[in-house]
């Protein structure tokens, strides 16, 4: 069972959209838009400043980069659950909530984890703390304890003969820090700290006596993993590369994957008492200490940290209202990377693209790539601190399409006769790491698979102009997949958007192998694919890849929002007609191309 979302959570939340006290002026870019926008309510119509608003939130630095399976994408679900409950959406998530829940999970060792040396029991964090891996670690009973050596000295340390079967305990390396070595552990699975895996692949658990270093919060966030994982784990592969392996071997690298060893970190008092010592000063590699018991209580906890959001606006019709147009968008992107000064960053991605652009959108070779120059001066000028900065916020990828689908569903809500056909709203998680969140929806969705007339994907709308690809300007827009999965869908396409006082230039070059090489099966690489599959006709509208894809510069300020205001309003009124009209036919074997674009 998932339990929906807090009371407390929503009202903090929704909180953001109540008016905020009022900022003070800021310098704007040559976009016109500034670094920062303060929360402010929104309304019913689309606007430019509504989705600014929308839009500087669900890409600011707090929502850690949105990534699945870490702590920033419950953030961003939080906050589009919240607005969806605001608007008053019905929930069409798991158990009444606005929550489709992903099978990711922390793995973690609870604090009913036991040690004892000697018989003698040692206190979790304060004299030892296991570091959690991908599967519960082989147990401990009556082991022996044996002194290895030093990490990554492998002229002294013991043999694998003399390591098997026994729980061996390492010194740190020379330099090594305590903290920095839990990302490589948890990488790994393995404590020896830069030590050979091979050698000690046969050990029954790995000491390393680096505990000291670490205060107790440290201690605490080495069994407090800060990424979840998909049930089930993954295969890693055997050990040696692509060569021979026997077939004994293999089986040890098999049950080695199911049970690993098991990973500690020790304190020196703690390891001295493994030894029946009190020091391990003059401890020579391949001394053998007492016997030490373990009850390592491996746990894998559920949770949100991937999410869709699934919300309904049932429509007006008796009969109609039980068939739904799918809207969608990815609600994730791709975390943290490296800190980097973005506004010279994003000097570089300029010049880059714009290379690109006069070459045909080629990649440039290592020799243009050097030929590029940033003009720090002029950016000093601008900016004289370094704005450094380590998030992925995805302005654009997908936060143009998750707030145009939230400004989509204010909109609905604000028609005083709903569309016939019911809208289901889906921000899907997991886009970046493989459309899983869109493959989970369609095999399991929350409303009868056959019910769903058309899905209408939203992927990166937010930019599009000249400089960004070749062909884009102040009313392009990419469709993809309209035509070739459903005339039907596609006319309407066209017919809503020669309604518009100034219609938009619709894009249909990506249905086909085009010669960008970035730019093929873009039918097949966002989360409409997953509804293709099931049968339902699409389309998918996006405004290219520019020269900030996910890159740090993928930012609010970056935005072109009367651009992108466009295309949402564009989006929202096909929605209303899908919904108000005759339910789109599939092709059947062969694609229609339209005769006519624009």
């Amino acid at each position: 069972m998932r339990s929906p979302v807090s009371a407390r959570a929503l009202a903090a939340l929704t909180a953001l959209t109540l008016p905020a006290l009022a900022a003070q002026a800021q310098p704007v870019n040559r976009y016109g838009n500034p670094a920062t926008m303060a929360p402010a309510p929104t309304g019913g119509d689309i606007s430019v400043r509504d989705l600014q608003i929308r839009l500087y939130q669900f890409a600011d630095d707090s929502m850690q980069g949105r990534q699945v399976g870490r702590f920033g994408n419950q953030k961003g679900t939080d906050y589009i659950a919240a607005e969806m409950q605001r608007l008053g959406l019905i929930p069409a998530g798991d158990d009444g909530t606005y929550f489709q829940v992903m099978p990711y999970r922390l793995r973690k060792y609870s604090t009913h984890s036991r040690l004892t040396a000697n018989g003698n029991p040692l206190r979790w964090n304060h004299d030892w703390v296991a570091v959690p891996g991908t599967a519960a670690p082989r147990p401990l009973v009556d082991v022996e304890v044996i002194f290895g050596g030093t990490a990554g000295d492998t002229a002294s340390q013991i043999s694998a003969a003399q390591a098997a079967g026994k729980l061996v305990v390492l010194l740190p390396a020379a330099g090594s820090r305590g903290a920095g070595t839990v990302m490589q552990e948890r990488a790994f699975g393995r404590g020896a700290g830069g030590g050979a895996p091979d050698r000690f692949a046969a050990a029954a658990a790995i000491a390393t006596v680096d505990l000291d270093a670490l205060n107790m919060a440290q201690r605490v966030a080495l069994n407090e993993p800060t990424v979840a994982s998909q049930a089930g784990g993954g295969r890693r592969a055997p050990a040696g590369g692509a060569g021979q392996v026997d077939s004994l071997a293999l089986l040890k690298q098999q049950l080695a994957q199911l049970q690993p060893q098991a990973v500690l970190r020790i304190t020196r008092d703690a390891a001295a008492r493994m030894f029946a010592r009190t020091s391990l000063d003059g401890l020579a590699p391949g001394t053998s200490g007492g016997v030490v018991n373990a009850l390592l209580d491996f746990v894998e906890v559920p949770t949100n940290y991937g999410r869709n959001v699934v919300a309904i606006i049932p429509g007006s019709d008796p009969v109609l209202r039980n068939q739904y147009v799918a809207v969608g968008a990815h609600n994730d992107h791709v975390g943290f990377a490296p800190p980097v000064d973005k506004d010279s960053l994003k000097a570089f991605n300029d010049q880059r693209i714009k290379w690109m652009i006069a070459n045909n959108m080629q990649q440039p070779t290592i020799e243009v790539i050097r030929s590029f120059t940033v003009n720090m001066d002029s950016i000093r000028k601008v900016h004289p601190t370094p704005r450094l900065d380590s998030v992925n916020n995805g302005a654009d990828d997908d936060g143009s399409g998750s707030m145009a689908v939230l400004e989509i569903a204010e909109a609905i809500m604000a028609m005083p006769v709903k569309p016939k056909r019911s809208t289901l709203f889906v921000w899907h998680t997991g886009e970046e790491a493989g459309l899983l969140g869109s493959a989970h929806y369609a095999r399991h969705p929350t409303v009868p698979i056959d019910s769903i007339v058309a899905a209408i994907n939203v992927d990166m709308i937010g930019r599009g102009r000249a400089e960004d690809l070749p062909g884009g300007g102040d009313d392009y827009v990419g469709v993809v997949g309209s035509f070739f999965d459903s005339k039907d869908l596609g006319e309407t396409v066209q017919s809503v958007n020669k309604k518009r006082s100034k219609p938009l230039v619709l894009d249909y070059k990506f249905d086909d192998p085009i010669e960008w090489a970035g730019y093929n099966n873009i039918y097949g690489r966002s989360d409409h694919i997953n509804y293709a599959r099931q049968g339902i006709p699409i389309a998918f509208f996006f405004t290219g890849l520019h020269g900030d894809y996910h890159q740090r510069t993928d930012e609010a300020e970056f935005i072109d929002y009367p651009h992108y205001t466009k295309i949402t309003q564009f989006i929202k009124d096909l929605t209303v007609e899908v919904s108000n009209g005759p339910r789109p036919k599939l092709n059947g074997t062969k694609p229609l191309k339209p005769k006519v674009i624009g």
